[in-house]
């Protein structure tokens, strides 16, 4: 093993990493042009490394010890950043609790900054060197990251395990790279915490025992992803129309256009001919902003002046002068209030707009009202965020995956049926991946699909391989745009408010993954679209008892659970109403509600006791939602095996599940159908019409077969009719 120099002797440079180039050293690539960190600066810039995720921060892809302002801890510090990035250094192979993979930069950072924050409480604490540290300084510097104080030093909060284990963890690390530091070392028998790991004692919970990530609400989330599907669908053309409105207004108007004459006297002329325009065409002046009149207020401005809300500077450009200069003002007065006496003063963008449907689709309006440059800006932003949203609950991709999508990334639709059209995008996987991450593709619908092309249309730069998004704060974004649809702006187009309610991109894949997971073979499908770790899958392939297989499952069957409650429960509630089920199953499925309404009666009670509350209802229903499960066209009420058509077909009569892909609903006398079944049958009905109509005269067997299927859709839906009418709407 190579020692380093003793402490006692150290020159202020390492004894191991001297003169080192970093990037050559950890394997990070660099174009040619830029400038290589070595091991001495007190700033390592990898800004320009190749293949940097675009989620990592510029902040943290430069390394700052000059923060550490001991010397010998920031050698300390440089040595123990660049031995996590080199794991395979001859000085660092012999270290035996090393880490013997790579670090990625963005931990890198991390860890950094908490030894930056751990030197400094040191510091504070006199502690003069590393050979002090014993015991008790690491739990009172544990104590210290656990709480969170106020401006008085008292408690007022406790921070994450998170924060905890990073805390725990700087100390851990610098007991496990002692031997190689150059000029400062914790004592040779420390032993923190008695050896545990750092998540041990942060407290940090079992990942296993469930997701701690909670799905989005059912409540936020279906006006939510609603109105981002609107604003995508019947904004998004028009907010691409409005981007280019405003970047050709900052074309011509900018201050610093090209072929603008500086200061000068009036231009008198130009501005006679720029007015005479704005007559000739009937069009507004444009308005300055409020917080622009605010100004000219506090300037002095008198409040009842006929030009204070007139954007001036917009005018002066467009008559070819740099800026308004007030002393213009009293020669151009004239001018300018004759003409703001006939056509009037405006906001300069969304005049005349197209309109659109609201979103409840009653009435048509214009999709936008008159707006000012920087509520232009916000409208585009809001409509970029609506399309993020989309994306993001409808396509499950990760953060990082969503930031590295480009210009160009949607692959060509394919075809591979007739009449099936399947949607594919282009990303990189970069979770669990090497530097650079994994080019793969996500099938997707087409709404996400749309929504990418949007994303496309609305980029400020839209060339290939241009990152479509970049590195976004979804939570800010997502504020924004739930103010805006619950403002009188979102209103006024009918979308529905959002109520407040957590959202963020995990909790959107969450969501989804348990959605996904309700289907036949979903567990299977989601692991694989979500690009989860291959760990889960192994287990569910060898069957093995527990795992996290087994507990996802447990948690969907959960889900499900909840959901064939309340769905039992509804129709419960149906019958209360008077709208019955139908089906060949709807008789056993009516008495048995009867006999639950008799329990609930009153009057027919014995005890004393009487079961009203939803609470109460639903332990009666509990036995009865445990043996649902859905079909597309039916509810199957499996409470007989022996009776299961779908069993007697496929000869396994003794199964302890029904096969839903066999079922004859039509047939079964455990099946039963809903107003909610009613589409299925009577778009089947109409398809089967077609078939029958484009059938030659000598395919009888055919035809009498779709024939009997026709009549028998069209049975199911009449029956449905007859069952869901109440007798209010039958008298």
């Amino acid at each position: 093993m190579t020692t380093p120099a003793a402490v006692s002797s150290s020159d202020g440079h390492s004894a191991v990493f001297a003169g080192t180039d970093v990037c050559r050293e950890a394997g990070l690539a660099l174009p040619g042009e830029a400038n290589r960190p070595r091991f001495e600066d007190d700033i390592w810039d990898f800004t320009h490394v190749i293949g940097l995720p675009a989620q990592m921060a510029r902040c943290t892809r430069r390394f700052d010890f000059a923060a550490i302002t001991d010397a010998r801890w920031r050698l300390v510090a440089k040595e123990l950043v660049l031995a996590m990035l080199t794991p395979r250094h001859a000085s660092v192979i012999p270290l035996p609790r090393a880490y013997r993979t790579a670090l990625h930069l963005n931990t890198c950072a991390g860890r950094l900054g908490e030894l930056t924050r751990f030197f400094a409480w040191l510091g504070d604490q006199k502690v003069p060197s590393l050979e002090q540290l014993d015991t008790r300084l690491c739990e009172a510097y544990l104590a210290h990251r656990r709480y969170v104080l106020d401006e008085h030093g008292a408690v007022v909060g406790e921070q994450s395990p998170a924060t905890r284990r990073s805390a725990a963890q700087i100390v851990v690390d610098l007991v496990n790279y002692r031997e190689l530091f150059t000029a400062d070392r914790v004592p040779a028998d420390l032993r923190p915490w008695g050896g545990a790991t750092a998540s041990a004692v942060a407290e940090m919970p079992c990942g296993r025992s469930q997701n701690k990530t909670a799905p989005v609400e059912d409540s936020v989330l279906q006006p939510m992803l609603a109105a981002a599907l609107y604003l995508v669908s019947a904004l998004g053309p028009h907010a691409v129309e409005l981007a280019r409105e405003v970047q050709e207004a900052d074309r011509t108007s900018s201050c610093k256009a090209k072929g603008l004459r500086p200061a000068g006297p009036a231009p008198a002329a130009e501005f006679t001919s720029l007015l005479a325009e704005y007559e000739r065409t009937c069009t507004p002046l444009p308005m300055l902003a409020e917080h622009h009149i605010a100004d000219r207020l506090a300037d002095g401005w008198d409040p009842d002046d006929r030009l204070l809300p007139v954007a001036t500077g917009v005018l002066a450009r467009q008559a070819g002068a740099s800026q308004f200069w007030s002393r213009w003002l009293l020669a151009l007065r004239g001018p300018l209030e004759a003409t703001l006496a006939v056509v009037g003063v405006e906001k300069v963008f969304g005049r005349e707009v197209a309109k659109v449907k609201a979103a409840d689709g009653a009435t048509s309006l214009a999709w936008t009202l008159p707006l000012h440059r920087l509520e232009a800006v916000a409208l585009v932003g809001i409509v970029r965020t609506a399309a993020i949203t989309t994306l993001a609950a409808v396509s499950g991709m990760r953060a990082s995956e969503l930031m590295e999508l480009r210009i160009g990334c949607r692959r060509p639709p394919e075809e591979p049926v007739p009449g099936l059209t399947r949607f594919r995008i282009g990303s990189k996987v970069v979770k669990g991946q090497p530097l650079g991450g994994t080019e793969d593709e996500w099938v997707v619908v087409e709404p996400v699909y749309r929504a990418v092309e949007l994303a496309e249309q609305l980029h400020d730069s839209p060339q290939d391989g241009a990152l479509l998004f970049g590195r976004f704060a979804f939570d800010v974004r997502y504020r924004w745009f739930k103010n805006w649809v619950n403002s009188r702006s979102g209103q006024r187009l009918g979308l529905a408010s959002i109520p407040d309610g957590l959202v963020n991109l995990r909790m959107l894949r969450r969501t989804l993954a348990l959605e996904m997971a309700y289907r036949p073979g979903g567990v299977l499908a989601f692991k694989i679209h979500l690009k989860h770790i291959a760990v889960a899958t192994t287990e569910g392939y060898a069957s093995r008892p527990g795992g996290a297989q087994a507990e996802l499952l447990a948690e969907v069957n959960k889900h499900e659970s909840d959901r064939n409650l309340d769905l039992v429960l509804a129709e419960f509630r149906n019958y209360q109403q008077g709208i019955l089920p139908a089906g060949p199953g709807a008789r056993s499925l009516t008495e048995f509600f009867a006999h639950i309404d008799a329990k609930l009666d009153a009057t027919a009670a014995k005890a004393p006791k009487t079961q009203r509350s939803d609470r109460d209802v639903l332990n009666l229903l509990t036995k009865r939602a445990k043996v649902l499960h859905l079909g597309p066209s039916n509810y199957c009420w499996f409470t007989d095996p022996s009776r299961a058509l779908c069993l007697k077909l496929a000869g396994t009569p003794t199964a302890d599940r029904p096969l839903v892909g066999m079922c004859d609903s039509a047939r079964c006398p455990q099946a039963t159908h809903h107003p909610c079944h009613r589409p299925v049958w009577a778009e089947h009905a109409e398809r089967t019409e077609i078939f029958l109509g484009q059938l030659g005269t000598t395919r009888k067997t055919e035809r009498n077969r779709l024939r009997a299927d026709y009549d028998r859709a069209l049975r199911v839906v009449a029956e449905i009719d007859a069952a869901s009418t109440t007798d209010e709407e039958s008298a």
